[in-house]
């Protein structure tokens, strides 16, 4: 099973939109998690036209978005417990932060620093997809892609030319 990774796409007003390339791959998989972020709320409404979505708030969402999605959310799929956090505070220590918010899961995806990060630790797989539309943090766009099959899950980061 494959599941595509978003956070940070910071959507400031409507008619703004992520790039086609990301678009057509959110199209064909059918199953998002966004890791917060949105800011606006028809960015979340177009999100979910797009296939089942998982979702949480992040730091910069509209209170709307606030009101309506979690800050945390665990759930399993193909046997793997997935959690989801925005994260929070300096990139410094993020993925200890957002680990100590989501104990006892096999994947932890977050967000916040727009820093990609897919690394095993401990067992876990912690994994950050960047932000497919802001470079402020990292020095390229992306989003990432997760496969999970019997052997274990194994992330990817995708790079936005």
């Amino acid at each position: 099973m494959k599941i595509i990774v978003i956070s940070d796409t910071h959507i400031r007003r409507p008619g703004e939109w992520i790039p086609p390339e990301l678009a057509k791959v959110l199209k064909e998989t059918g199953f998002i998690v966004h890791c917060g972020d949105f800011e606006i709320a028809a960015a979340y409404a177009e999100f979910k036209k797009l296939g089942e979505l998982v979702a949480v708030h992040g730091n910069m969402d509209c209170p709307e978005l606030k009101e309506k999605l979690p800050a945390k959310v665990t759930f399993e799929l193909a046997g793997w417990k997935i959690g989801v956090t925005h994260g929070g505070g300096p990139p410094q220590g993020i993925a200890r932060r957002v680990a100590a918010a989501l104990p006892r899961v096999d994947i932890i995806l977050y967000g916040h620093s727009h820093h990609p990060h897919n690394e095993v630790r401990d067992g876990v797989l912690f994994f950050n997809p960047g932000s497919p539309t802001d470079k402020i943090f990292a020095p390229y766009n992306s989003y990432g892609v997760i496969e999970l099959g019997p052997e274990g899950p194994k992330g990817e980061i995708v790079r936005i030319e």
